[in-house]
């Protein structure tokens, strides 16, 4: 038999890093392959994860409720037989964490080694150890490093864990330590203490749930990253309103399955994407990266208030049914919160159906990496102006507004403004009489 180390996985995109929920076997528990080991959470899914090989659970190297970095060790299998295991990236995206078979004999050096390479890249001017969550919570609630050695640790070797940083800020709260400042950035994006805010009154005080501070925390990073420009059209969707009442029942009944207007927003975007790659891409540096597959991601709003974007990989290879059960099981699966890691991961652009809480428009916020997000507003029955080969006449029809935000980094407004027109072109020029 070999030892083999099973890694933390990538839970999304631009996720470095996940919390041990819940360990859902333990040592000297048989496994099979791809059956659940554990539960992780991160600032966009809890998820279980599966084993990346069959045999015995031998080790459990991170305990629960603690912080792992992407690639980290996070247990020991012994396998049925040897395995050569390929390299992976680690977690800064630089230097790989070598996945290797390893003797019993060896294995506790190996995991050392590894373990040790990760704490490297976490490790502060002082000489203790800190995660890269409590760094980021120290750094947003202005504890220096003078101030966070001397919080008192339960983790492991004496560590820091972030219950124990989210006590200490409790104490300073309730005045049994002196909160001295808030943290908050200004334009050069530097770190400044401002004085704490002192709340009185007839108020409600709610801590933020985990998903959503790193929700703020993500959507403060891409105003900072992004120059976000916004292009508004209004496009008359009189066509698409009345072929999907005229096939909605019919779809019903050979698919089994409800068609919204996403699928048909979808349809648009990719046609349009196509048009216009440059929509269709990132920024590293002084580069612009544009991509060959067209990953749709739609965001979808949770029982809890919060938002999360599962991806449509290929979107350009479905058709419009196949576009719709996508669709339809992803936003089910995210509601029931069954969504696994690959559903979360590299979305190439972004729709957000601001229009299904009734709203008219919004200015949505780019999800990084990428440089564009479209909002589709509420179809609304509207008088308007038909040109018709007899003359103008005015007539009812049914209108949506179409916010288009882009990274003006790359996008100028020329191109931003005829991507979301040229969108609205083709959902003004849907067929009627389409057959499914």
């Amino acid at each position: 038999m070999a030892l083999v180390e099973m890694v933390m996985p990538k839970m999304g995109e631009s996720v470095m890093e996940g919390t041990i929920l819940k360990w859902l076997k333990k040592e000297g528990d048989k496994i099979q392959q791809d059956e659940s080991v554990l539960e992780v959470a991160t600032d966009k899914v809890d998820t279980e994860v599966p084993a990346t090989y069959a045999g015995v659970l031998k080790q459990i190297l991170v305990k629960e409720g603690q912080v792992v970095q992407v690639g980290s060790p996070i247990a020991v299998i012994d396998t049925e037989a040897d395995v050569k295991v390929a390299s992976s990236n680690s977690a800064s995206g630089k230097n790989e964490v070598e996945k290797t078979v390893v003797q019993k004999d060896t294995t506790s050096t190996v995991i050392k080694q590894e373990v040790s390479k990760q704490e490297t890249k976490t490790t502060t001017t002082s000489n203790r150890f800190y995660s890269p969550l409590v760094l980021s919570i120290a750094k947003q609630e202005g504890i220096s490093m003078q101030e966070l050695d001397q919080v008192s640790g339960t983790g492991a070797e004496g560590r820091v864990t972030k219950k124990d940083i989210l006590a200490y800020l409790a104490q300073r709260t309730t005045g049994d330590i002196k909160k001295v400042a808030n943290v908050q950035t200004n334009t050069k994006n530097e770190y400044v203490s401002t004085p704490a805010v002192s709340v009185t009154g007839n108020v409600e005080i709610v801590e933020m749930d985990r998903m959503r501070k790193v929700i703020a925390q993500r959507m403060v990073e891409s105003k900072r990253i992004s120059a976000h420009v916004t292009s508004f059209v209004e496009a008359d969707m009189t066509n698409v309103v009345l072929w999907r009442n005229k096939i909605k029942d019919e779809f019903k009944k050979k698919e089994g399955q409800n068609i919204t207007f996403t699928p048909l927003f979808m349809e648009a975007v990719v046609k349009a994407l196509k048009d216009f790659p440059m929509v269709n891409a990132s920024v590293d540096g002084d580069r612009i990266i544009i991509k060959k597959d067209i990953n749709i991601g739609m965001a979808v709003a949770l029982p809890s208030g919060n938002l999360i974007v599962p991806v449509i990989k290929r979107a350009d290879q479905l058709n419009l049914v196949g576009l719709t059960k996508q669709v339809n099981d992803l936003a089910e699966r995210a509601r029931l919160n069954k969504l696994g890691p690959d559903d979360l991961t590299d979305g190439t652009y972004t729709i957000s159906n601001v229009g299904s809480f009734g709203n008219l428009m919004g200015t949505p916020i780019i999800l990084q990496p990428q440089v564009a997000i479209l909002a589709t507003g509420a179809i609304k029955k509207k008088p308007a102006v038909i040109e018709t080969e007899q003359g103008d006449m005015i007539g009812i029809r049914h209108m949506m507004f179409l916010s288009h935000s882009y990274d003006h980094r790359i996008i100028d407004g020329a191109l931003g403004g005829m991507f979301v027109r040229r969108v609205a072109d083709y959902l003004e020029e849907f067929d009627v009489n389409r057959k499914l």
